[in-house]
């Protein structure tokens, strides 16, 4: 890279940064979630060309900045909360994927015609719920903490349980649709308990190292290598990096955080990985926007339209299907609860991600990516901006709501 090109770059960034500074004023006085304005102001940009492109690529995404976002969302997840409702928010992270991506594929390869190989693969990408302005917004709102947990707990199991799936879907479909239940199943597993075994190990390793001394400044380097060096290595062993960075973020930030640091080491960390989380959403939601092409949608306008259609259907199919096989009557998941996590079956960054990652050869690239890219704008922005409102249908809203979170 010359310098002139690492110019464009740096002012490339300095430019996201800057809309997204000002995106965060501007919803102080409009009542649109910040994640949700994120994408209207890069569609506004994209279709302006006041900027040079920017291209959304797998690597960024995947290695990049999905590390930090998962490892900042474990990190501050209550052990307790998760073992109280471990039931729904495994089910629904696996059993919920499976079933999703199989009523998407049903959909569009009776109703759509599409391969079943294809419609596999499409329905595993889209697995993968990314509900991170619900979540915002019902912690603005004071929405009962269990359905934020739960929420929350499930989009970050699924994004694990959903590459693997796609990996799967992707191997299954250029081998001509050959299928083996034992070898599969089997594969699964060992992918994804062999990530959660490695994080936590990792997880439990840097917690013991950090407790040997106090520096805050290393300390938080540390939890840097932790998320970053899990989702490496677990990539090098091929078991799921998202899995094991999960488990590494949880052990180190309900352990470790506890028993080797300090309250202001503590303090320092958690406002490192706070902001870490924020300046990576800002930028990613940001380029989903920028990443639309509207003359590409119209052109695919159908088979986008089948698309959210089948990917209604399948989140209205998981929910109101498998939660009353996980709901208790000591920790109930009631009907409203059942309508708000419907809704909020948000997809984003990940799952386009996954689509930019089909190989160049693959069949129906294009209409593929598009497709996906037109669920992903299409649930962020419907469901995104009528969250609110239909909470308030609901009656969930409490009187006095909490002040303005941005992620």
């Amino acid at each position: 890279m010359n310098p002139q090109d690492a110019s464009i770059h740096v002012e490339t960034l300095l430019a996201l940064l800057l809309v997204a500074s000002a995106t965060a004023v501007v919803i102080k006085w409009v009542r649109v979630p910040y994640s949700v304005a994120l994408v209207i102001a890069g569609l506004i940009i994209g279709l302006s060309k006041v900027m040079p492109p920017v291209s959304m690529t797998p690597e960024l995404v995947l290695e990049i900045f999905l590390p930090a976002l998962l490892f900042e969302a474990s990190w501050n997840m209550d052990i307790n909360a998760l073992h109280r409702d471990w039931l729904p928010i495994s089910v629904l992270a696996t059993v919920g994927v499976i079933v999703c991506m199989l009523a998407v594929a049903s959909i569009l390869h009776f109703a759509g015609g599409m391969n079943m190989q294809t419609a596999l693969l499409f329905g595993a990408m889209v697995s993968a719920t990314d509900p991170v302005s619900v979540i915002a917004l019902f912690r603005q709102m004071g929405i009962d903490k269990r359905l934020t947990m739960i929420l929350e707990g499930e989009s970050l199991f699924n994004d694990g349980t959903a590459v693997v799936l796609f990996q799967m879907m992707l191997a299954f479909a250029h081998t001509g649709g050959r299928f083996l239940p034992a070898n599969t199943i089997g594969s699964f597993c060992f992918v994804v308990f062999g990530g959660a075994i490695l994080g936590a190990t990792i997880g439990y390793t840097a917690s013991r190292i950090t407790s040997a001394f106090e520096d805050h400044l290393l300390e938080t380097t540390l939890t840097m290598v932790t998320a970053y060096g899990s989702y490496l290595l677990a990539d090098y062993l091929h078991v799921s990096s998202i899995i094991a960075v999960v488990a590494a973020g949880i052990v180190v930030g309900n352990y470790g955080s506890r028993t080797g640091m300090s309250p202001t080491t503590r303090f320092a960390v958690n406002s490192f990985w706070e902001y870490a989380a924020f300046l990576v959403n800002s930028l990613l939601f940001l380029l989903i926007g920028l990443q639309v092409q509207l003359p590409l949608l119209l052109k695919h306008a159908n088979i986008i339209g089948l698309g959210v259609l089948a990917v209604f259907a399948a989140r209205l199919l998981v929910v109101y299907g498998i939660c009353p096989f996980v709901s208790t009557k000591d920790l109930p998941i009631p009907d409203k609860w059942r309508h708000l996590m419907f809704w909020g079956g948000l997809r984003g960054a990940l799952v386009m991600a996954l689509a930019l990652s089909l190989p160049l050869a693959f069949p129906d690239r294009e209409a593929i990516i598009n497709m996906t890219f037109g669920v992903v704008l299409f649930t962020l922005l419907v469901p995104g901006l009528t969250m609110e409102p239909l909470v308030r249908f609901l009656g969930m809203a409490p009187k006095q709501e909490k002040p303005i979170v941005l992620v």
